[in-house]
């Protein structure tokens, strides 16, 4: 697999895989979560659904999945680690 470059490029009017078209405004204030994914090394952010019943995104690099179900009670915990 080849490596994917150390930066992040933003194109107007493209959407972005990982917020599935949701616009940067919208996200402002909207509570996330920090997955680290070690199968590639890879860290991204997971923005709570518009329901604010889950986090979901996928690696940025091979796109495996995950998603973290909000329960009752819930955790403070803000960084996750994905297998």
């Amino acid at each position: 697999m080849m490596d994917q470059p150390a930066y992040h490029l933003d194109i107007e009017g493209l959407q972005d895989p990982l917020t599935d078209g949701v616009s940067s405004e919208s996200l402002r204030g909207r509570p996330w979560v920090g997955i680290h994914f070690d199968c590639c090394g890879a860290y991204t952010r997971l923005y709570r659904n518009a329901e604010g019943t889950a986090y979901r995104g996928h690696c940025p690099r091979c796109l495996a999945k995950v998603s973290l179900k909000v329960g009752p009670g819930g955790t403070n915990a803000r960084f996750f680690v994905a297998d």
